[in-house]
């Protein structure tokens, strides 16, 4: 007899039956653009159609995928439906700029991802996650998905900025909270391409956070400069002293500098943060898996002390994680537009049309994956793991553009799980009821309070 527990499915939105009115597509993509996805996208290798801005095409194929981002990548923009909604917010940073300027922060930052500094950050990782975890000593409930933005802010503001970083940490969730609110939604009038200088009325209320937001990044700019500038050899070598020396002729202007403080102080650890709470969340609504997790943690930490070694030591983790990635992709669409038309085997892929390769519908395509909407980290177990298309699974993007700190948040990740699931145990309640919503990420609607008590 089989007593293997039926996985858990974890709350989605349902594949639309029918397409919506105009009226009604408009609403959704403002409310949550992953509840407007219907069965084709979930089903068909391609979904080609008119959109209300123009061509659209839905590419779930992992050898288009490729052909988008890889193989013909150079004829691949920046969709201008996301460039409308991103730029606003981090202007010239490595996530929105193109051609020399994004060359130039790319090859700036890359020196700072390399394995041996990512291997530098894992004792700080730890040493960050263990101070956080002290608050949940006494147990009670909390919300895990506050506390998550909270935890890979400490961690990103110690490991990248030294600790250096202006501002009140205790207010920060709350203000990101806001800016994805306001900033980070869709406008209709981005649907319809208008110009930028037309204004959104939803972002209006966005303008006193990302003001905040800029004279953080200014003020903590100067605090660097003036202690480069006093003591040259004292100033620590981390991202932010990378970027400040790289400023200059041939380098990064101060603007840029600026955006991508912004980029990686705003979004850089968001990703992280969700991709956290909802793998606390599926493995507390799945104790069968949660249990071997736990028995793994607990054996890797009695014999193994560093934590650069984790990683590799502790797939069960890794799994759970990369199982959450899959079915809560932090970044759930990835947006390009052919600056030549072209064909690709039956597909036209027209002059201006939005190209959206969907980590959310990709990861949950019924082609792809077995039992794709349930929460089965089995299926990232070593021997399974080497199984799955490069390009069904996109958690960090592919080619040139794949993000830079993808082993920096897998590292982060499984540190914080170690540390975090060694001392306590995470529970739903009756008031644990999230869903999915597409802002700049995919966040828990309502929050992620759970009851945490030591194990």
């Amino acid at each position: 007899m089989d007593r293997t527990p039926t996985p858990f499915v974890p709350p989605a939105p349902s594949p639309r039956t029918e397409p919506p009115s105009m009226l009604q597509m408009m609403r959704i993509v403002y409310k949550n653009p992953l509840e407007l996805w219907g069965e084709p996208s979930y089903n068909e290798p391609w979904v080609s159609v008119s959109g209300v801005g123009g061509p659209l095409v839905v590419a779930n194929d992992p050898a288009l995928i490729r052909h988008v981002l890889v193989d013909n990548a150079k004829n691949y923009r920046m969709a201008t439906v996301r460039q409308l909604i991103l730029r606003p917010i981090l202007r010239d940073g490595l996530l929105t700029a193109e051609g020399d300027v994004w060359k130039r922060s790319r090859k700036a930052m890359a020196p700072v991802f390399t394995p041996r500094h990512i291997f530098g950050f894992a004792g700080p990782m730890l040493e960050r996650t263990k101070a956080f975890a002290d608050r949940y000593e006494g147990g009670g409930v909390h919300d895990i998905a506050v506390d998550m933005t909270n935890l890979t802010y400490d961690i990103l503001a110690e490991t990248l900025f030294s600790g250096e970083i202006a501002g009140e940490p205790g207010s920060f969730a709350h203000q990101i909270d806001r800016l994805f609110e306001t900033m980070g939604r869709v406008d209709p009038l981005d649907l319809l391409r208008a110009p930028e200088w037309l204004p959104r009325l939803t972002r209006i209320r966005g303008r006193k956070t990302m003001a905040y937001f800029r004279k953080i990044v200014a003020d903590t700019m100067e605090m660097r400069r003036a202690r480069m500038a006093s003591d040259p050899d004292g100033a620590p070598e981390d991202f932010l002293t990378l970027l400040l020396r790289a400023e200059g002729p041939g380098g990064l202007t101060r603007g840029e500098v600026e955006d991508n403080i912004i980029t990686f102080i705003g979004a850089g650890h968001e990703t992280t943060a969700r991709a956290l709470g909802w793998t606390l969340y599926c493995l507390a609504e799945s104790p069968w898996e949660r249990g071997p997790i736990e028995r793994e943690i607990d054996a890797v930490l009695a014999r193994e002390p560093d934590p650069t070694k984790w990683v590799d030591a502790m797939p069960l983790a890794r799994a759970a994680f990369e199982e959450a990635l899959r079915l809560y992709p932090p970044a759930p669409s990835i947006n390009r537009e052919p600056i030549v038309p072209e064909q690709w085997r039956d597909l036209w892929i027209p002059p201006k049309a939005s190209v959206l390769v969907m980590p959310w519908t990709v990861h949950r395509h019924r082609k792809l994956w077995e039992n794709p909407d349930a929460f089965m980290p089995s299926r990232f177990h070593p021997g399974n793991r080497e199984k799955i298309d490069r390009y069904q699974y996109l958690p960090f993007g592919a080619g040139p553009r794949v993000c830079i700190g993808a082993s920096f948040a897998m590292q982060e990740a499984v540190i914080a799980l170690a540390v975090l699931m060694s001392r306590f145990r995470f529970d739903t309640t009756p008031q644990t009821d999230p869903w999915p919503v597409q802002k700049l990420t995919t966040q828990p609607q309502g929050g992620l309070p759970m009851r945490v008590s030591a194990r």
